[in-house]
């Protein structure tokens, strides 16, 4: 009981310190935050550092800790093959988006990538940008939504508090750092909880494996208690049925390519030298913290067999071979990571109702006024959101990732490609991306093999109706699209 009151005070002492750190960041960021492009872009001025590691926070923060280590330990060594996609992605969008991304952001002074995909519309511009700017103003609201209440209930579990008082907490520090210093705050605290990230992703894993009998002992637990299927890195199937599974896995990362507040990160880089570096800043923390929790992941299995909830293992391997009170500062780190990660969200969904809905047009001379009066308003909304839909409804809120993966980022890939669709075709790609992945979280996994053609032979290869059918289909046929309608006016 008294390390159970130890722990929940360093958690406490923790976070007190964390939040009042983020606002002296938000104070500090304010000083350079005096336009738009200030503040949702940083005034492309970002460097390396800040760049590398606040994208990768951004795009991984606490689900590498709790989603990720759960998945591999439920899933054994074949769940790896989730890593290349996602690490894939990176190389992607920091070696091939970034160049054409951030020249044609500083020469045109684009604000965010819905500019991007809307700049060869012709007289289409404004509904492709408009309809971007709706679509991530709407998902990324219910997405926030859904982080607050992660973070209310991870409040619950250390505090004696109500769900509703950890929603209020949470949200009211990061609308003030936020506000103030905009996204060169929101980039700062990310870069921050990057480090805090990586430094727990080599102690805890490395304490664990130790705990565990190292490398031989973790081997020898799992070789022993477990399946042959969960040390086979093809996880028991065939070639068809592995090819499909790691098609499925690898295939998340797509989402990562129509993301707009990772690509902002790109627009906001300070010139080439600087995105070069980034990527390898930001390639090296991804490496080193899916490496670390995947270790943690099967040297938890060797320690603890028959987890309850795979995601609550990383606080149980914490509790067991760390002493209360550093416990409780990897507790505090984790729960700070929730909550930071909607900073960036808010920016982009701002970002979203100021720039593409056109609000800042409006109210010429007052655009930083009106940046900070709406972040507040769909800050409250999300709030809102948080405490009065039902959790049923945030089961399923991640559909976001994908969706906008497969609105945006076939068309950022043509676009960066050097093809320019008409603006119709952008419009259609982006509407056909979203309803596909939509109806395919909606109606559950599609049996692929039923309709025929392309669907049958991706749900023959992964031996699971839907899997990878469901990520690859919405980008294939805004691809299709796009490529085709461009091709019929040479």
């Amino acid at each position: 009981m008294d390390d159970l009151g130890a722990t929940a005070g360093v958690v406490l002492i923790t976070l007190i310190a964390y939040k009042l750190g983020l606002i002296l960041i938000g104070v500090l960021a304010s000083r350079f935050t005096h336009d738009e492009t200030d503040f949702f872009l940083g005034g492309r001025k970002m460097g390396p550092w800040v760049a590398g590691l606040s994208y990768a926070a951004s795009t991984s923060s606490a689900w590498v800790l709790l989603g990720y280590t759960g998945f591999v330990y439920d899933q054994g060594v074949s769940a790896l093959w989730m890593v290349p996609g996602i690490l894939g992605a990176y190389a992607v969008i920091w070696l091939f988006f970034g160049p054409r991304l951030r020249a044609a952001s500083a020469k045109d002074k684009h604000i965010t990538a819905s500019d991007f995909m809307a700049a060869g519309a012709g007289r289409w511009k404004v509904w492709v940008r408009s309809l971007a700017g709706l679509l991530v103003l709407l998902t990324f609201m219910v997405y926030i939504a859904a982080q607050f209440g992660a973070a209310a209930i991870a409040f619950e579990s250390q505090f004696n508090i109500s769900h509703w008082e950890g929603v209020l907490l949470g949200a009211w520090v990061i609308l003030i750092y936020a506000l103030m210093g905009g996204f060169w705050a929101v980039s700062l605290t990310d870069t921050l909880q990057a480090g805090v990230m990586a430094v727990i992703s080599v102690v805890l894993p490395l304490l664990a494996l130790i705990s565990a009998g190292g490398i031989d002992g973790v081997w020898t637990t799992l070789s022993a208690t477990m399946p042959a299927a969960y040390l086979d890195p093809m996880g028991g199937r065939g070639l068809f049925a592995f090819i499909g599974f790691a098609t499925g896995l690898a295939s998340i990362g797509l989402g990562a390519l129509g993301q707009p507040h990772l690509l902002a990160r790109l627009m906001a880089v300070r010139d080439d030298k600087a995105r070069k570096r980034g990527f390898a800043i930001a390639i090296g923390w991804g490496v080193i913290v899916h490496a670390g929790m995947a270790i943690l992941a099967l040297s938890g299995r060797a320690l603890v067999m028959d987890a309850a909830d795979g995601e609550a293992l990383f606080y149980q391997i914490a509790a067991m071979v760390l002493p209360a009170v550093l416990a409780g500062i990897v507790i505090a780190a984790v729960l700070s990571a929730v909550m930071s990660t909607v900073d960036s969200l808010l920016i982009a969904a701002s970002a979203a109702a100021v720039n593409d809905l056109g609000l800042a047009q409006r109210f010429p001379g007052r655009e930083m006024l009106i940046s900070r009066s709406v972040m507040s308003v769909l800050c409250a909304l999300a709030v809102a959101l948080t405490l009065s839909l039902p959790a049923s409804i945030f089961d399923r809120v991640l559909f976001s990732w994908s969706a906008l993966g497969a609105a945006f980022g076939p068309v950022i890939l043509m676009r960066v490609c050097g093809v320019e669709p008409r603006g119709l075709a952008i419009l259609a790609s982006i509407v056909t991306g979203f309803v596909l992945t939509v109806v395919f979280y909606v109606f559950g996994q599609v049996d692929g093999a039923a309709m025929g053609g392309l669907p049958a032979l991706l749900s023959r290869l992964s031996g699971v109706p839907g899997d990878p059918f469901e990520r690859v289909f919405p980008w294939l046929i805004p691809l299709v699209l796009l490529f085709t309608v461009r091709q019929s006016r040479s």
